[in-house]
């Protein structure tokens, strides 16, 4: 016991102030929200146990639960690809060793950190908006435009630009996992003659298949999570039509606006569930498309 502590005390110190936190203020909640699933709660009265009523509510009759569902997974299977890809575009051009690289970096990074505030949900309203920015460009080229974000089959769009907008964090992940590749196996490639698409598909993306993996779990995990820009840009109702009703805006609604903490308990379970189903499945198809350097044959 002494010798494992001596060898790793360094390492449980660096974790030392993410334990407490998760003990002193994650764990407890999380294990209420466990229980409260389970009751039928207001906020005034106190907890009264219900079961399974509220899981059984929620997969035989809620309507809206399977609605936010299919907004999530939508917004999930669209957002997440086009972010990935427009990150590695841009880390690629970033990686031909460009001048003042560094100031380039901050620039690509800035609208990670603006997209999930408030006030960028807000510009987003506005330049999607009947008058907004986007209609009148379109009306330089004769374009009439719409309500962007107030018409139900546009709406998840614009929030999957925004999304898109937002590469800045898997960006400097790619970047860094560019510069890991060998400039070797490229200056080889080329005396052989071959092309640069060709190059990337048998040599940069093979190589850097473990960061993709990296940033497709990270940003997967992200996009189920998605909540104040999706909340603003509705109105916190999920309009239009339903259209916005993201399960982290629908949940929200259950607890907050409707008090009914024991049913928002179970959906934030079962959203719970489905990340972490859906992760273990990219972990076990993992190993046919990523590769590692260690690896032996």
């Amino acid at each position: 016991m002494r010798r494992f502590f001596s060898r790793n005390l360094p390492g449980y110190m660096f974790l030392l102030p993410w334990l407490l936190g998760f003990f002193l203020l994650a764990l407890g909640p999380i294990l209420a929200s466990l229980y409260l699933g389970f009751t039928r709660y207001d906020m005034v009265s106190a907890p009264r146990w219900v079961g399974l009523d509220n899981y059984q509510y929620m997969f035989e009759r809620d309507r809206r639960f399977w609605k936010a569902l299919e907004v999530t997974f939508t917004y999930v299977a669209l957002a997440v690809p086009l972010r990935l890809a427009m990150a590695l575009a841009v880390a690629m051009l970033l990686d031909k060793g460009l001048r003042s690289i560094g100031l380039y970096r901050a620039i690509f990074y800035l609208p990670s950190i603006l997209g999930a505030s408030i006030a960028i949900a807000i510009l987003w309203r506005a330049m999607f908006g009947i008058d907004g920015v986007v209609n009148q460009a379109l009306a330089l080229f004769g374009i009439q435009g719409i309500g962007w974000i107030t018409t139900p089959s546009t709406s998840i769009y614009t929030m999957v630009v925004l999304a898109m907008w937002q590469f800045g964090s898997p960006m400097l992940i790619f970047l860094a996992g560019l510069r890991s590749i060998p400039r070797d196996l490229y200056e080889a490639s080329e005396i052989d003659g071959t092309s640069p698409v060709r190059q990337f598909f048998r040599i940069t993306l093979p190589l850097l298949a473990p960061v993709v993996f990296f940033n497709l779990v990270l940003q997967m995990i992200e996009a189920f999570k998605t909540f104040s820009s999706a909340f603003i840009i509705s109105n916190g109702t999920g309009a239009p039509a339903d259209s916005l009703l993201f399960y982290t805006v629908y949940l929200f609604n259950e607890a907050f606006r409707f008090f009914r903490m024991g049913y928002a308990s179970a959906l934030a379970w079962v959203l719970l569930v489905i990340i972490a189903v859906i992760t273990v499945i990219a972990f076990a198809t993992s190993k046919y498309w990523v590769h590692y350097e260690n690896e032996r044959d």
